[in-house]
């Protein structure tokens, strides 16, 4: 890393540097033109791990643009992936004949990786381990997506999701951020337990965001604030906004609103 400002504020020993095999930081693309994710990069490199290519957003761009993004990304060791909620929208509407030629394109644009989910089209155990077996198939990673933004499930229904996710091959499990509130408060039951039962090292768990219906900015910090503060500062976060990346980086180190915790 290059030489940085204030080097007699010491940072935690704790937080890990890239490349990392935790204390991973996911950043959403919902779209940044090419500069933007260019400017994002020029300071927020060293903070972030991965980038979702977010909802079906992916099919909008000209196709050189978007490879092009996706090597930028590479390039700048940010692993790009396709969001979920896309093969959810393929498997929907032309069923399990038009999983494979979604996922060779996937493969043949340049994703190395994408997300196999069921945020609103439900999946069973039988079609989401067909599903990441056929993602695999064709030469993908997989990151699974366990959760629901409709209804709450039960935390022993996610860890049972999260386990068929890997034993099918997944890299790592997204936990749905929905699915970690309860009335705008981090729910700390389902958290704790998902903590303790799941393999930290290969679950991510997702920020929910305001288009989750009463989900405020607040919300999400509190959120944020939770996972730091009950499970350290390498803890695997997903869908930080890029405004926010620098941000929770300095609350992962205490430099950020709340300040250090009292010796």
């Amino acid at each position: 890393m290059t030489n940085m400002p204030f080097p007699t504020v010491p940072l935690p020993s704790e937080r890990s540097i890239k490349p990392r095999t935790k204390g991973l930081t996911m950043m959403m693309d919902w779209g940044l033109a090419f500069r933007r994710a260019e400017d994002y990069l020029e300071v927020l490199e060293p903070y972030v791990d991965l980038v979702k290519i977010v909802v079906g957003t992916a099919r909008l761009y000209p196709e050189a643009y978007l490879v092009r993004k996706l090597a930028f990304y590479k390039e700048n060791e940010v692993a790009p992936f396709l969001g979920g909620q896309f093969s959810e929208y393929v498997y929907a509407t032309q069923g399990r004949d038009g999983m494979a030629p979604f996922f060779k394109e996937a493969k043949r644009l340049g994703f190395d990786a994408l997300e196999i989910s069921d945020n609103c089209v439900p999946l069973n155990d039988e079609e989401r381990t067909r599903m990441i077996n056929g993602a695999i198939d064709c030469g993908l990673k997989v990151h699974g997506e366990v959760g629901s933004k409709v209804e709450m499930q039960s935390p022993a229904e996610l860890i049972s999701q999260a386990k068929v996710c890997l034993n099918a091959g997944c890299e790592i499990v997204l936990i749905e951020g929905a699915e970690l509130v309860a009335n705008g408060k981090p729910n700390a039951t389902m958290l704790r337990a998902l903590h303790d039962e799941l393999d930290l090292t290969k679950t991510l768990f997702e920020l929910t965001g305001p288009w989750i219906k009463g989900v405020t900015q607040s919300n999400v910090h509190e959120l944020k604030r939770f996972l730091l503060d009950e499970f350290g500062p390498d803890i695997n976060i997903a869908n930080v906004m890029p405004d926010d990346v620098l941000e929770t980086e300095a609350l992962r180190v205490g430099l950020s609103v709340v300040g250090p915790k009292p010796s």
